[in-house]
Order: structure tokens, then sequence, then C-alpha cells
């Protein structure tokens, strides 16, 4: 029996989030995307980092996302900076609205297919200050010093 080699289904990840927002909760969601939209994200030409979704008219649409325009494309190419649809059963889109009225923000944590589909993993985030950061980092710091002395 040959082994199959395991596709790397991930486009990008926001590694800021983790950093400037706490992690309540996560969510997973569908993205409607177009042709060439698919083919770039395919090229892994995403850029996640300003990202946020926000709900419009009772549906919730993720916002400042970057796809660049695909190398390939001809004039019906994409708009990099576009509005796109996130797509979510009904009693999450009424649980979000119930949580983002709290003060919380949906934050783009990772983009990815899954069975061919585009999918965004949000995040529930509330920003984090400037003295949790510098924690975090302290925190971070000595567990690199706690694995270098194990190592040695």
């Amino acid at each position: 029996m040959s082994e199959e080699k395991k596709k790397d289904n991930s486009i990008t990840e926001n590694k800021k989030a983790r950093f400037n927002y706490s992690i309540a909760e996560t969510f997973e969601a569908g993205l409607v995307l177009t042709g060439t939209e698919v083919k770039a994200c395919r090229a892994k030409k995403v850029n996640l980092s300003d990202g946020y979704a926000a709900f419009r008219g009772g549906e919730l649409y993720l916002q400042n996302i970057h796809i660049s325009e695909y190398s390939h494309g001809n004039r019906s190419n994409h708009d990099p900076r576009r509005v796109r649809k996130l797509l979510l059963h009904a009693k999450e889109l009424d649980k979000l609205i119930g949580l983002l009225k709290s003060g919380q923000t949906l934050v783009p944590l990772k983009m990815y297919f899954k069975n061919s589909f585009a999918k965004v993993l949000l995040g529930l985030a509330k920003g984090k200050k400037a003295h949790d950061k510098r924690q975090d980092l302290k925190e971070k710091e000595a567990k690199r010093e706690i694995a270098r002395s194990v190592t040695r």
C-alpha cells in the first residue's frame, strides 16, 4: 500500500491576531469567492492582517482582507479588497449578533481549504492592553529559556 502525501490545505494564518487579541471562541465559516479569487488563494496570495467580520443587514461579511489579483486573470479579475460574504448557520449568526453587542470583535485567524471549499477560522476577540502584550512576551521568553536549558 502506498502512503498518500497529506496536502497542506492552509492558505494563510493571521499571526498578529493572537498577539493583539485574546481569543475567547472560534467559529468556522464558509467564504463566497469568485473564480480568480479561488485561484489566487490556491497560490497563497492572501493577507488577513487587517481583516475583521461585521454584520450588514443580518448577514456576516469579511472586510479588509486582501486577496491579490490572479496573475493570469483577464479583464474580469476581482477587486483585491472587496467585501466577501461569510456562510454560517442561522443559529451561529444569532449567537454572534449577541456576542458582538458586548464589545467583542470577529477577527480572521486562518484561511484554508476543506474538501475544496474555502473556509475561514474566525476568532471572537477582545483587544489586549499593552501590559498584557508585554506579559505574553515575558512568558514566551521564559518558555524559550526553559527549552534551551533542557536541550543542553
